[in-house]
């Protein structure tokens, strides 16, 4: 992944993770609110409930004071400190109120009532501090007897809030339990639901790989209708540039054929002639020559490392060139002796394209060698290396890279064309390899020529 790219997947997972997350948690908290005001209602009701009760409950004795007629039906009134109260207080000119009845659940103590003023039939709501130091939520009335009307009491009815609280902490702790476990399923068939629609996307990549490194022409023709439109337009594409460079490896073949038979007549009539201009016309003609051939062989590997399916034994053909080199430089020694496990070993494509980029690199050695060549072969997973080293002169490290350019030349009395290791440079290139000049333990020079393996 290039710096700086997002992956789809990652912001898919994002956006559909965060979704999930913002929605049961909008949903959980809706839920909550909606649950805490229906309890709370009730809560309210109840307490309406015990205070009207307690008012139709209530009558006045013969000397004008109220008293309760019936016990009020909550069997939580009898107990003591049960968290639900009731007190009467006859109402003072001052608001201050003297307690005349209150429940048993108070015991000994009494609710403490704020100092506000009622009227008739008027009710209020407090939070205030309960026998046992409770938090409880009271409601108050005031009613006047009908039997004394000047008479003035206050009602109260007080329920400890825990009553609440605590049946909305249950519900709040399984909510969110419940809620857990809802995201982490969403979230989950979200994720697989992701992973499975990028799938296809994943296998294109990998089609589109073996299509780069030539496994496969084309790309494959059972992909999701989605996805299919855009494979057959790369078919399309693939289709017309393999028919376009097919076209003109054709017709550069063709042209340098054609140019090959001028050439040919150039030098017969230049060998015929003496002179300076008869060997300039020879010069030219060989150096010709070889730039068709050159191009003609880039041309050929080209196509050729496309197709992955090729295969040669690397050693055979280093003992074979090398018998050819030994009686074109028969004053130099050349060494090679591979292992069982070496002589196995394969180079991933044609046999004639290995031939001329060990030619070019072990006649090279023998032009410059004093008096041994040593080659050698090993490989790893994906490479086969092919190292040649001579007891030569060397090359600087200075001017390595420049003898790897096209028409240089380490020197101008030994004959060529300083287009041999160009050749094998650009032929390694086209198989995804690479040549290095390093100097070899002898003070010469020693040139590593890495291909792709085959297994």
């Amino acid at each position: 992944m290039k710096a700086g790219s997002t992956s789809l997947r990652l912001r898919l997972l994002a956006g559909t993770l965060i979704w999930v997350a913002a929605t049961v948690g909008i949903a959980g908290w809706m839920l909550q609110s909606m649950f805490e005001q229906h309890l709370s209602h009730q809560f309210d009701n109840e307490l309406s409930m015990h205070l009207a009760q307690l008012a139709a409950n209530l009558e006045t004795d013969t000397g004008g004071n109220p008293v309760l007629a019936r016990p009020l039906s909550d069997p939580r009134l009898e107990r003591p400190y049960s968290g639900l109260y009731w007190q009467v207080e006859r109402m003072t000119s001052d608001s201050r109120g003297v307690i005349i009845l209150r429940s048993r659940s108070l015991w000994d103590a009494q609710l403490k009532v704020p100092g506000d003023r009622l009227a008739d039939g008027e009710r209020h709501t407090h939070r205030v501090t309960g026998p046992d130091g409770e938090a409880l939520r009271m409601l108050e009335q005031a009613m006047r007897p009908a039997e004394h009307p000047e008479q003035a009491w206050r009602l109260i009815v007080a329920v400890d809030e825990r009553l609440l609280s605590e049946p909305v902490d249950r519900f709040r702790t399984l909510l969110i339990g419940t809620l857990t476990l809802l995201a982490t399923g969403l979230m989950s068939a979200a994720g697989f639901q992701v992973v499975a629609g990028l799938r296809p996307l994943k296998r294109l990549r990998n089609e589109l790989s073996r299509l780069r490194d030539g496994r496969r022409a084309t790309l494959g023709q059972d992909h999701p209708s989605e996805i299919q439109p855009v494979v057959d337009e790369l078919n399309a594409v693939l289709t017309r540039k393999a028919d376009f460079v097919a076209r003109a490896r054709h017709q550069a073949g063709n042209l340098a054929h054609a140019v090959k038979t001028p050439l040919a007549v150039m030098a017969n009539a230049a060998a015929e002639e003496q002179g300076p201009f008869a060997e300039l016309v020879r010069t030219q003609v060989v150096s010709a020559r070889q730039q068709i051939d050159r191009h003609l062989a880039l041309a050929r590997v080209a196509a050729a490392a496309q197709d992955k399916g090729l295969r040669c034994q690397v050693a055979p053909v280093v003992e074979g060139l090398i018998r050819v080199m030994q009686r074109i430089h028969p004053e130099r020694r050349f060494g090679f002796a591979p292992s069982d496990e070496d002589r196995e070993l394969l180079f991933r494509g044609e046999a004639q394209d290995l031939q001329e980029m060990l030619g070019n690199l072990l006649d090279n050695a023998g032009k410059w060698a004093r008096a041994e060549i040593r080659v050698a072969i090993c490989a790893d997973a994906e490479h086969v290396f092919l190292d040649i080293a001579d007891d030569g002169p060397g090359i600087p490290a200075g001017q390595r890279d420049l003898l790897l350019q096209r028409g240089q030349r380490g020197d101008e009395r030994i004959t060529g064309s300083g287009l041999g290791l160009a050749i094998v440079d650009e032929l390694a290139g086209l198989y995804q390899g690479r040549l290095e000049l390093q100097s070899a333990p002898s003070g010469g020079l020693h040139v590593r020529l890495t291909l792709p393996r085959q297994h």
